[in-house]
């Protein structure tokens, strides 16, 4: 699970096997104790989290929609696609 970013001790990466078929475009979020999924297609939003402040929860959400372009090329050029 390659690191992808880091954002205010938050840890942004794919898992190498990310189902079959494979789920949507999506990057998991790690740090401060917590974990987090957050969906980026088909739109940015919080797929679930786990010992994330809601607060900060939703700035990673945010963090996530401004840099949405990025997570889908780096998701095309890990998977390939």
């Amino acid at each position: 699970m390659p690191a992808i970013l880091r954002y205010k001790g938050y840890k942004f990466f794919f898992f190498s096997n990310e189902g079959l078929p494979r789920e949507p475009v999506h990057v998991h979020v790690q740090g401060q104790g917590g974990l987090a999924k957050i969906w980026i297609e088909p739109e940015v939003t919080a797929a679930h989290s786990s010992g994330i402040p809601a607060k900060t929860m939703r700035e990673l959400v945010r963090f996530v929609a401004e840099h949405r372009d990025y997570f889908i090329d780096m998701w095309k050029e890990y998977f390939d696609d």
